[in-house]
């Protein structure tokens, strides 16, 4: 299948509390597709409805029906006059994956960032998974602080 994304259903948008339930069911396939815990789409679902309304989490859509989704998670931070964010998810199914609508996604994220105010992304990739990191990194992210070479480590710890 090939994408035109002269179409307006491959440019990404912003999802609403109306799309709640696709973007969970995106998130379940996603986490499921790689053997993650996942709280199943009911649970997401709740949470979304919730969260979509306000502004600190964003999720965006692409595809008529969504395919592909990003979700971003804004906040204050003391070294940036604007918002940082992270990019908590980007999943693309996989029949549509070659297509570009990650790299779509993965620019209006940016666009949206920039747009707040923001001036840093924050992405978290697991060590293995070098699919990930190549397209991050060809997309101009990196994992090392300037002049620096050894890598920056993310810490966590479920409370």
């Amino acid at each position: 299948m090939t994408v035109d994304f002269s179409a307006s259903a491959n440019i990404p948008r912003r999802a609403t509390t109306a799309d709640a339930a696709t973007v969970a069911r995106l998130l379940h396939d996603f986490n499921t597709e790689f053997d993650t815990p996942t709280p199943g789409p009911d649970a997401l679902k709740r949470r979304l409805t919730y969260l979509l309304a306000g502004d600190d989490l964003v999720a965006l859509v692409v595809g008529e029906p969504a395919t592909g989704l990003a979700v971003l998670s804004f906040r204050p931070n003391v070294w940036y006059e604007g918002p940082v964010a992270i990019l908590d998810e980007l999943y693309v199914r996989p029949d549509q994956r070659g297509q570009r609508l990650g790299s779509a996604l993965l620019t209006a994220a940016c666009d949206l960032v920039r747009r707040r105010g923001g001036e840093l992304m924050e992405i978290n990739v697991d060590g293995e998974d070098t699919d990930a990191r190549r397209f991050y990194e060809a997309r101009g992210f990196r994992n090392t602080e300037p002049n620096r070479t050894d890598p920056l480590l993310y810490y966590f710890r479920e409370l």
